[in-house]
């Protein structure tokens, strides 16, 4: 099978490609740049590499007949956010594809009335994100239904792993986060860390996108999570962290304000307020998402817990120097 990936060599991608090689198909890597995948794999010397900027393609009309050109069996699309974007891509590709699989977000959901959510629950998305990714999800799985490109969308969790700052325990990409749980220093967290977030390891997210190229009559005309098997609080995570390194974690419960001035006064106003307004977009949400319909349907078994891909993803930053243990050493699980 010839399968097409547009943002080849994100953090998804970086797995997906090599998974789909090894697997036989014949892969062609769009992307915007001319970056290497995160890690390096003998399988991308078979990949036929295409550069293409998808924002000034889109804005010329051009984007979607490029991609079709290229005479692809399936069409895995990483770095769609606009339903404009999607419509013009799915007009271009509709009686040409055999499938287009599409990565959404869990932030699709909003606010979570429930744990786990589920597909089908009721969707109340805000932020331009969340909302953008909702409509783009509507647009594709409606065309699906109606005959139209045979479309699965995939719903990550925060994408983790080796290779770029991670989500931590507080919701945001702050590196003092990581020495100061493995100091057993006092940390503030907002509303007592109870809020819920669920990560997964970009492998496992590849994963999913494999599997449901292999269950395509499965998949098409359907919505799936790609998480990790279950997800972890605020405070979960923290304690998990601080026992890595024989540590327990302190948590001081503070309300959101008194979180976001602490930051800023720590960090300096436009810093802390960004380290702020990221814990408050992680965590106010709430997620928990089940796995259960991917794997019932497409055989999807995450491999790490979230815990177990913070800390992969902790072990890359120290050793690259992306975040400063204070001497302390964390070997890989």
């Amino acid at each position: 099978m010839r399968v097409v990936v547009i943002g080849a060599t994100g953090h998804v991608g970086t797995h997906l490609v090599p998974r789909l090689v090894t697997a036989g198909h014949e892969v062609v890597a769009l992307s915007r740049g001319t970056r290497e995948p995160y890690q390096p794999h003998e399988a991308w010397a078979r990949v036929r590499r295409v550069q293409v900027d998808r924002d000034a393609e889109d804005a010329a009309g051009t984007f979607g007949g490029r991609v079709a050109d290229l005479r692809p069996d399936a069409v895995v699309d990483m770095v769609c956010f606009t339903p404009a974007s999607a419509g013009q891509l799915v007009e271009a590709l509709r009686g040409r594809v055999g499938h287009l699989l599409h990565a959404g977000t869990i932030w699709t959901h909003g606010r979570a009335a429930a744990a786990p959510l589920r597909e089908e629950d009721p969707r109340e998305p805000f932020g331009d994100y969340g909302v953008q990714k909702a409509a783009c999800e509507d647009l594709l799985l409606a065309e699906s239904r109606r005959g139209g490109v045979p479309t699965t969308v995939l719903h990550p969790g925060h994408i983790s792993g080796p290779g770029w700052p991670v989500i931590n325990p507080l919701g945001n990409t702050d590196p003092a986060v990581w020495p100061a749980l493995a100091a057993g220093e006092e940390l503030d967290v907002p509303d007592g860390g109870h809020q819920l977030m669920h990560h997964v390891h970009a492998d496992d997210v590849a994963q999913a996108f494999q599997r449901a190229l292999e269950h395509r009559s499965a998949a098409v005309g359907e919505s799936f999570f790609a998480v990790s098997d279950r997800g972890w609080t605020a405070r979960g995570l923290a304690e998990q962290v601080a026992s890595w390194f024989g540590q327990e974690a302190r948590l001081r419960s503070v309300g959101w304000e008194e979180f976001r001035a602490g930051y800023q006064r720590r960090r300096g106003e436009q810093e802390g307020a960004e380290h702020a307004g990221a814990s408050w977009e992680h965590l106010v949400r709430n997620h928990s998402a089940s796995p259960a319909k991917a794997g019932r349907l497409l055989g999807y078994a995450p491999r790490w817990t979230s815990p177990q891909v913070l800390r992969e993803s902790l072990v890359w930053l120290s050793s690259h120097g992306r975040v400063d243990l204070g001497g302390r050493v964390l070997p890989c699980a």
